[in-house]
């Protein structure tokens, strides 16, 4: 059984910041990449930030040069650093991982979101 916990979200003002944390347990036998998404009221989930088991990432036009992502493969986290927040960037933010929980079973989860509120 495979759980991501993510933390870190709430009401900031325009041009603040936050992070967001993301901590997988359970049998996981290897974590791969892991990510961030993000929606929106009324919209779709859309992508904003990956990070690969390696550290390579991609990020969404909108948050390049203000989101960061990172990892910490000891702790089986990933963190978000969001900077120079947006009333745009309100949504819930969901982490999501690619993890094998054995040699043959390979799946992605998902957190349970957490609500970043940006007020202009």
């Amino acid at each position: 059984h495979v759980q991501l916990q993510a933390s870190g979200g709430g009401l900031v003002q325009a041009g603040g910041s936050l992070r967001l944390s993301c901590a997988a347990s359970g049998n996981i036998l290897r974590l791969h990449s892991m990510g961030w998404y993000r929606q929106a009221p009324r919209k779709q989930r859309d992508l904003v930030a990956t990070i690969s088991e390696g550290g390579r990432t991609t990020y969404a036009d909108s948050v390049k040069g203000r989101f960061t992502i990172s990892r910490d493969n000891a702790k089986r986290t990933t963190y978000l650093q969001m900077n120079s927040l947006k009333p745009e960037d309100t949504a819930v933010y969901y982490c999501n991982a690619d993890i094998s929980t054995t040699p043959w079973r390979r799946s992605h989860y998902w957190g349970q979101g957490t609500l970043v509120t940006v007020s202009s």
